[in-house]
């Protein structure tokens, strides 16, 4: 059962007109955001909490990831680079696939809060950066703080018994948290966070070059799969495409194309996996941002195939252009945007037979089914703006500046 059932109705996700106007209308408070960088989907984002406060100030461990090919792009917003050092982890999980992330360690955050003397500070991750911010908290009562958990339940599932505690200490001092969805809202839960300052706010870009997209397809572009990321292990691409060429054997009548948009280490394994003669790929590497949204318009289906993702923007992005999506439930995207057999299928990337049969419904599916579903998939995600997202982030403010009253 998703949360959103449970949780009380100023945590329900409603649309902007609803709710998130009214917190949008101005907050009188001095806001900085701790965060690892800005990524191009959450300077809209970003912005509009700017437009929403007193002042923000986003302070940053590195101008951007290491993985990312990314331009820093920081218009209209007051940026400041930290004094940081960076570094690597691998961990290898028990699905059997490798990731490596970047841990960084912002070491001049307290001089600089006190610098800015912020009413609210909002922390990303639960790490070193929260760690100071708690600090922050603890010596200036007078100060609150907004935790931001982008986690899921899934993510989290390999986290040991020290980091888990850590972690309760550092959400028992924040004011409220916002996470992605349900599961990330479960997680926190159970590191006894109280309901009332549990803040969901899925997570989006700017969708309006998406939402222009036509939602006809001519036959064969409505059948062509679209895969949308890094090409990294994490993905689930060679299992997707394990699948794929067994479903192919047993259809040799049927072709299908996939195209990929990204790059990364895999993709020489991937350009030499051995598929039938009636599956091609199609390899386009990275593309500017601004230039994303032409691909989806090239396409009818994406494909999502993650063993592990706290979200996926690429899900967000889809639907919007009206692609159903064939997804896996280890992303929350899929798990709160997309209902099996009304904007896509679901499956769990690790459990074959899910994965078989939901390929083999979206494959088999009748050019009027997947019409249908174009129209559902977009419907789904149309409030889900900048603005949106940013209301929630407001909300989260205001209720933390007010429950101390």
């Amino acid at each position: 059962m998703s949360l959103n059932c449970v949780l009380p109705q100023n945590n329900a996700v409603v649309s902007v007109s609803e709710q998130d106007r009214p917190a949008m209308k101005g907050l009188a408070a001095r806001v900085v955001f701790l965060k690892n960088c800005v990524t191009p989907h959450f300077l809209p984002v970003l912005r509009h909490i700017a437009a929403s406060v007193e002042s923000l100030r986003v302070l940053v461990s590195t101008p951007m990831e290491a993985d990312r090919t990314w331009k820093p792009a920081w218009d209209g917003i007051h940026v400041t680079l930290q004094k940081s050092f960076m570094l690597p982890h691998r961990h290898v999980y028990e699905q059997g696939f490798a990731m490596t992330s970047f841990r960084h360690f912002p070491y001049d955050s307290l001089p600089l809060l006190y610098r800015s003397k912020p009413d609210v500070v909002i922390s990303g991750e639960l790490g070193f950066r929260t760690a100071q911010a708690v600090v922050f908290r603890r010596l200036n009562p007078a100060s609150r703080l907004v935790i931001w958990a982008d986690l899921s339940e899934h993510t989290e599932r390999e986290v040991g018994r020290m980091l888990t505690l850590l972690r309760r200490v550092l959400l028992r001092a924040a004011d409220a948290v916002v996470v992605n969805g349900s599961s990330g809202a479960k997680y926190v839960l159970g590191l006894n966070v109280p309901l009332k300052q549990i803040f969901q706010a899925p997570l989006t870009t700017e969708i309006s070059p998406f939402l222009t997209i036509p939602l006809a397809r001519e036959p064969r572009i409505a059948r062509r799969l679209l895969y949308l990321g890094r090409l990294i292990e994490c993905k689930g691409l060679d299992i997707f495409l394990s699948a794929l060429a067994k479903w192919a054997s047993a259809h040799p009548g049927e072709t299908r194309e996939v195209w990929f948009v990204g790059d990364g280490p895999l993709r020489q394994s991937l350009e030499r996996f051995p598929l039938p003669a009636q599956i091609s790929l199609k390899f386009l590497g990275n593309v500017p941002y601004e230039d994303l949204s032409r691909y989806p318009a090239q396409a009818g289906l994406l494909v999502f195939p993650t063993l592990s993702d706290t979200w996926g923007l690429a899900v967000n992005e889809a639907l919007a252009a009206g692609l159903p999506v064939l997804g896996s439930l280890y992303s929350q995207a899929v798990q709160e945007l997309v209902e099996d057999g009304v904007n896509g299928w679901t499956y769990r990337a690790d459990h074959p037979d899910e994965l078989r049969d939901a390929l083999g419904r979206a494959l088999s599916a009748p050019l009027s089914r997947l019409a249908q579903m174009r129209e559902a998939a977009r419907s789904s995600v149309e409030h889900l703006t900048p603005e949106y997202f940013a209301g929630r982030f407001v909300l989260a403010l205001r209720v933390a500046l007010e429950q101390h009253k």
